[in-house]
């Protein structure tokens, strides 16, 4: 073989091999898998159909006011002890004429993330007229309403209310409606189809502390009952939201998951969405 032939054949080698990373190269970096979660996760509709599931940050109707990272499916995942504790706690209420409905469960990382990044962004003030009309976005996270982790996300915490059976309908939210003050009259609130609990989900405001003296009456009974219903099977309330409760011992204490919400994060196999 010249040593032209020789040069030819080297020239052609190197250039195949080129091309062959070229090729595989990105295909590498782009089949890295989505986290799955542990098989002690599972979804609560499997555990109890029953609990009415209203997942906020899928929809456009919370605080950020845009459907939230990771949130991929309308379904509530929690370990099993807390699904299982949830449904027992249900079956107590159902026997009294009320239903639990859930706005949360696990929550991944990303959308932690996402509210971080919202929270720091001090233009972005589209959902403050109802979520945190009295408190200004700079003092966010000094007054501990955004932090950079979540109990959500070790999957053993959740954000619920009570509805009065036969459940009426929920509103619809509209982006860009009129917005009224979570704390406000709850003829005035946006319309919800829970027990009146003096407040709205998610408000940033002293008065969705569970135990604040100026709830009284029917609003005091209400937070009460959900408190009452929850704590007999385990769960702990966060005094500033009487909306967030978490189930002890939990699982998983010290780890913070960020796999989305959806039915193919779950062990049990490629099943519709819930």
């Amino acid at each position: 073989m010249t040593r032209t032939a020789i040069a030819a054949r080297a020239l052609a080698v190197t250039a195949a091999a080129a091309l062959l990373s070229t090729a595989t190269g990105p295909t590498v970096a782009q089949a890295k898998p989505e986290p799955k979660a542990p098989r002690e996760f599972v979804a609560l509709r499997d555990v109890d159909p029953t609990i009415i599931q209203e997942m906020r940050y899928l929809t456009p109707h919370n605080f950020v006011g845009v459907p939230v990272d990771g949130y991929e499916k309308p379904m509530c995942i929690l370990t099993r002890p807390a699904a299982t504790a949830l449904h027992q706690a249900q079956t107590g209420l159902l026997k009294r004429g009320y239903s639990l409905k859930v706005y949360d469960c696990y929550r991944p990382q990303r959308a932690v993330d996402h509210f971080v990044r919202w929270a720091k962004d001090l233009d972005d003030q589209r959902m403050k007229a109802e979520f945190y009309p009295q408190v200004d976005k700079t003092r966010l996270f000094a007054d501990g309403y955004i932090a950079e982790q979540s109990g959500h996300s070790r999957g053993s915490t959740l954000d619920l209310t009570v509805v009065k059976l036969p459940a009426a309908p929920t509103h619809a939210y509209v982006p860009g409606e009129r917005l009224a003050p979570c704390y406000g009259p709850p003829q005035e609130r946006f319309p919800d189809n829970s027990l009146d609990m003096g407040t709205g989900f998610d408000c940033f405001d002293t008065l969705a502390h569970t135990d604040d003296p100026r709830i009284q009456g029917a609003q005091r009974a209400n937070r009460d009952l959900l408190r009452g219903a929850l704590a007999e099977q385990g769960f702990v309330n966060l005094p500033e939201e009487w909306w967030h409760f978490t189930y002890k011992p939990e699982v998983f204490p010290d780890t913070y998951f960020d796999f989305p919400v959806s039915r193919r994060s779950l062990s049990g196999g490629p099943m519709a969405d819930s």
